[in-house]
Order: structure tokens, then C-alpha cells, then sequence
């Protein structure tokens, strides 16, 4: 059978079943240059898993002559497409994409901690904090505890009595849980866990998070003893964020969380605002807030909180204190990788669906565990217009309720995506053209002289050849090991 490895190897023309299979079982014959072609379109992509297919083609203009000459034109590649990539952030879907989200999202929240990307190095002596708002508890489930580095028991109960919940289920766990333990974030007894809450928590943690936003700056002004105008009129308060679900299924947030000087210039705040005094306006602040929602006309309204004060994590930057849980130092590059880690995670568990939930046949096909099965069907359920009638429940369902962005920020904080995207595609558009682009006359590209005209449609997405998505996972994988190899090195 022949492989893509043959194939690359071969100078002659190809045939065979292994390598183009069209859509009606039928094969093609390649030759060396279709094949390097098809590769260099696949390094186009940044051997992206699901491209979009675009035909289309480029024209330019002579705005003195109106003479018309083609610049490119997509039949001219393999297959009559332009592959493009999808961009999708998330590791489960597509690797390569998701590793340069990734990358750009550790480039942008290192900006904002130690500088570079247009934000000065000098940010570095604002008052910088990095915070982990958690859910609180909506009933018993396994977890894995540690003091220091040793593992505790899950969750030991001596006395018979409290060992048993109000539906006579044993719900004491002894055992000192593994990481990759499947049992993590199960709940110990599905009828004393309230899901209806744990999904309601998940839909509105955007919401708890824009009034965490409001009210952190109203306990930062009470605590330096100003008035929140007297604030405002001094400091500015800068963040990133990012969302992460629990083994639970319920969603948290780490913050990084800056003070600067009101401005654009990006300078210190006056010194009495502190990382210390933000610290203690961030665990305040996060006491403070709730919202009072309801999962139907009928149904008892539920008051949704962060988990504090026990559930909220606020501790400066510095080089000398540790990362928690990873034992790293709490350093710029180290907020950043952890933070970039979970910006393009998803919930990775077994039998959750990665696709949008779109009838109710869908959902007796669940493989996943029951608590998640039950929390999907709790999100589905909210959804009908005889409960909340809200839309975005059923919408939002495969992620178990939860909608929002998994990365969000400050407009000032640092660079933006579409910043690092833009400086990305001139560098790229500089190495193909070192000398500076020409238009088809051969002159220097010069919008003012020559009017290029574009026409694209869409096409389709995914491979069309059989071997496309296994050749992409493996590149992207060999890119990946190049990458860590670089940093290792460094």
C-alpha cells in the first residue's frame, strides 16, 4: 500500500489507493511535483487538520491604462483549492491551529507582564497580581488534595454517620486519586448534587466576572481611602483572563490582573497602590458579588457566587513565590505559559461531545460518565421554553452550559490578537518577497497606481484526499517537537 512516506520519496508517478482517493472510491496517479505542490499548500495552512477550501483568484488593475493582468488564481493548485486555515483554538479539534493560539496568546499575556509587543519593559514594576476565582460547591465529588507535594486522602470520613448522605449513599473516598484518576470530579451521589445550579453557574460566569470587574475597583478606592472618582482620575485597572473547566465540569477563571497610571503610556500607578492592597480589594471584591437567577417561572430563585472568600486565589507576581500546584516560579514567562496551557483547552474528557448538540436524539448517544451525561441533559432541559426559554442553554449544551470566550482582556492591557495576526502575516509576505512585492508589470506594488481585485467562494472545508488530515497531524506534530526542542534549547 502506498504512504504518504513512499510518496515523498518517489520521483516517479504514484498510483494507488493509499495516497488520492477521490470521493467515489476511485485513485489518481501523482507525480513528484504534485505531491511537493500539495506539501508546500499543506505548510501554507500551517498543517492545519480542517482547512477551508476557497477557489478564487487575484487581479490587478492599472488605474492609468485599465489594463487587467492575474496575479493568482487557485487553478493552479492542487485540487483547484486554496487551503486556508481554520484557526480553531481549541488542541482537540485542530493541534496546529491551536498551537499557534497558543503562542500568541503566551505573547500577549507576557507583554503585559514584563514588556515587548509595543508595551514597555518598565511595566514591570506595576503592582501585578494573578488570581483564581473558583465555583463553590454544589455537592460531594472525588478530588485530589495536596499539602505541598503529598497526596491526601480523597475525602476520609471515621464516623459512620457522616460517612453516609441524606439518600444513604456512602460518600467518604479514602483513596489518594491519581491525576489521570477517571473518578476526578465525579459527584459521589448524583441526587445530593445540584446540577441545575452547577449549569446556571456555568452560563452566567460571565456575568459574575463583568460585576467582579465593577465592584474591584469600588473596594480598591474604599481600601486606599479615596473616592472612586479621586481612583479613576489616577489608575487604571488592566487584566487577562482565562476560563478553565474543573475535573468537575464548572468553570473558573485565572486573572492576571495589572494597576497602571491613567493614561496611555502605560506608567506606575503612585505607590501606595500596592500588589498587596490589590490582593485584598480582589478577595473583598469577589465576597461581595452574586447574582440571583432562576431556571424557570415557577422554579426558586438560586443565588450564584465565586467561591469565596476560600475560592479565591490573589497573590502578587514575584520571582520567589510558586505557581500553584506546578512548584514554578510566579514569574512573568510562568503566568504566561500557564495561562497560554489553558487558553485553548477545552473539556477533554472522554465521551463529551466536541460539536454543538442539535436535538434531543442527540442526547441518548452520550458515551461520557453520568455526571456529565447528567450535566448536558440539565443544560439541554434549561433550555425549553417552559424553564428559562433561553436559548443559549441548548446552544451551549456540549460545553455544559457555558458560552463565553475562554480569553479575554482589558483593551489596554497589551497587544491584541489581531496585532500579533497582522505582524504575522507581513513577516510572512516580507519572506516571500524579500525585495519588496510587484505588481504584474513588474514594478513596485503601489496601491495608488494598481487597483487589486480579489473574488473568493467558498468551497467546502476538510481534505479532499483520503491521507490529508493523517499528513497534517503528523506535521504538525514533527512543528510542535521543533518548537519545544527551540525553547528547550533556549
Amino acid at each position: 500500500m502506498t504512504t504518504a512516506a513512499t510518496a515523498a520519496l518517489s520521483p516517479e508517478p504514484i498510483p494507488g489507493p493509499g495516497l488520492w482517493a477521490t470521493a467515489d472510491d476511485t485513485t489518481e496517479t501523482i507525480t513528484w511535483a504534485d505531491f511537493k505542490a500539495w506539501e508546500r499548500q499543506l505548510a501554507t495552512t500551517g498543517s492545519c487538520s480542517y482547512p477551508i477550501r476557497l477557489t478564487g483568484r487575484i487581479e490587478a488593475i492599472d488605474r492609468t491604462t485599465g489594463e487587467t493582468a492575474p496575479v493568482y488564481d487557485t487553478a493552479a493548485e492542487p485540487g483547484g483549492v486554496l487551503h486556508v486555515a481554520c484557526g480553531n483554538r481549541r488542541e482537540s479539534v485542530c493541534p496546529a491551529c491551536s498551537a499557534v493560539y497558543k503562542r500568541d496568546a503566551r505573547q500577549l499575556v507576557r507583554a503585559g507582564l514584563a514588556g515587548g509587543k509595543g508595551v514597555p519593559e518598565t511595566i514591570t514594576a506595576h503592582p501585578c497580581v494573578f488570581a483564581t476565582l473558583t465555583a463553590p460547591s454544589f455537592g460531594p465529588v472525588h478530588s485530589r488534595r495536596l499539602r505541598g507535594k503529598t497526596v491526601l486522602p480523597c475525602r476520609p470520613r471515621r464516623d459512620a454517620r457522616a460517612r453516609r448522605c441524606p439518600h444513604g449513599r456512602d460518600i467518604s473516598c479514602p483513596t489518594r486519586h491519581v491525576e489521570d484518576d477517571p473518578r476526578l470530579g465525579q459527584s459521589m451521589c448524583g441526587d445530593c448534587y445540584d446540577y441545575e445550579a452547577a449549569v446556571l453557574f456555568n452560563a452566567h460566569a460571565g456575568a459574575l466576572w463583568r460585576r467582579f470587574t465593577t465592584y474591584l475597583p469600588r473596594h480598591l478606592a474604599r481600601l486606599a481611602g479615596v473616592t472612586q472618582k479621586e481612583l479613576r482620575s489616577v489608575l487604571r485597572i488592566r487584566y487577562v483572563k482565562v476560563g478553565e473547566y474543573q475535573a468537575r465540569g464548572v468553570v473558573h477563571f485565572h486573572t492576571v490582573i495589572r494597576l497602571d497610571a491613567t493614561g496611555q503610556d502605560y506608567q506606575p500607578p503612585p505607590a501606595r497602590y500596592t500588589a498587596d492592597l490589590l490582593c485584598d480589594a480582589i478577595r473583598q471584591a469577589t465576597a461581595a458579588i452574586s447574582l440571583t437567577v432562576s431556571s424557570g417561572p415557577s422554579a426558586p430563585a438560586v443565588r450564584l457566587t465565586f467561591g469565596a472568600p476560600q475560592g479565591t486565589d490573589a497573590r502578587p507576581i514575584r520571582h520567589n513565590a510558586d505557581l500553584p500546584g506546578t512548584g514554578q516560579a510566579l514569574s512573568a514567562p510562568a503566568v504566561a505559559n500557564y495561562i497560554a496551557k489553558y487558553a485553548t483547552k477545552t473539556l477533554t474528557v472522554p465521551g463529551v461531545p466536541d460539536k454543538r448538540i442539535r436535538t434531543a436524539f442527540d442526547l441518548q448517544g452520550l458515551r461520557c460518565s453520568a455526571h456529565y451525561r447528567q450535566m448536558i441533559t440539565t443544560a439541554w432541559r434549561l433550555g425549553h421554553r417552559t424553564a428559562t426559554g433561553d436559548p443559549r442553554f441548548r446552544r451551549s449544551a456540549h460545553m455544559l452550559g457555558y458560552g463565553g470566550h475562554f480569553l479575554t482582556k482589558s483593551r489596554r492591557y497589551s497587544v491584541t490578537f489581531g496585532q500579533l495576526r497582522a505582524a504575522r502575516t507581513e513577516h510572512r509576505r516580507a519572506q516571500r518577497h524579500p525585495g519588496g512585492e510587484r505588481d504584474p508589470w513588474g514594478r513596485p506594488l503601489d496601491e495608488s497606481i494598481v487597483l487589486v481585485l480579489s473574488t473568493w467562494t467558498y468551497a467546502g472545508t476538510g481534505y479532499t484526499n483520503a491521507p490529508g488530515p493523517e499528513l497534517a497531524l503528523a506535521s504538525a506534530a514533527r512543528a510542535r517537537e521543533h518548537h519545544s526542542q527551540s525553547d528547550t534549547a533556549a
